[in-house]
């Protein structure tokens, strides 16, 4: 973090989001370098993540509604997971389009053996920080995030074309 870190004078309020950006990037690396450790794409990881929150099955429009990935992106991971026999897709019921990610009985034992334990590991680390932190952490992150929404909305870009 020595090269990311932004130095200030004493009690300087930063004004400059490095940091921050910075902060963001290691989390991400951190994620990264355990999926890999699980034997899957960043992506994969996280769609085995929330199909694990969704109690071992969850449509694929809400996956893909849920993530910043491309469909493409989300697509290939889905077609990794089902090729590696974790996840099987099947219609939901009544549709002839619309399709559920479920976890089979060996993607049940890799999430019980990789996925739900980072996700007890999420929460460990989160309640290690004392309620009041929590609580503004997640407050602060809200309004930063509205605000960078918003100021990304009236930013007009031009482009070279």
């Amino acid at each position: 973090m020595e090269d990311e870190t932004i130095t200030r004078p004493g009690d300087a309020v930063p004004t400059d989001p490095r940091e921050l950006d910075y902060l963001y990037k290691e989390a991400d690396r951190i994620y990264y370098g355990f999926a890999r450790r699980c034997g899957l794409s960043t992506c994969a990881y996280w769609m085995m993540y929330d199909i694990e929150r969704a109690g071992g099955a969850m449509a694929l429009r809400s996956l893909t509604d849920s993530w910043a990935f491309s469909k493409q992106t989300i697509n290939s991971a889905i077609k990794s997971l089902e090729a590696k026999g974790l996840i099987e897709l099947t219609f939901e019921e009544g549709s002839r389009k619309n399709k559920v990610a479920s976890f089979t009985g060996e993607g049940q034992a890799f999430a019980a053996r990789y996925i739900a334990p980072a996700q007890q590991a999420e929460r460990r680390a989160f309640c290690a920080l004392p309620a009041q932190d929590r609580i503004a952490l997640l407050a602060l992150a809200r309004e930063y995030t509205q605000a960078l929404s918003e100021e990304f909305e009236r930013t007009e870009f031009t482009t070279d074309a």
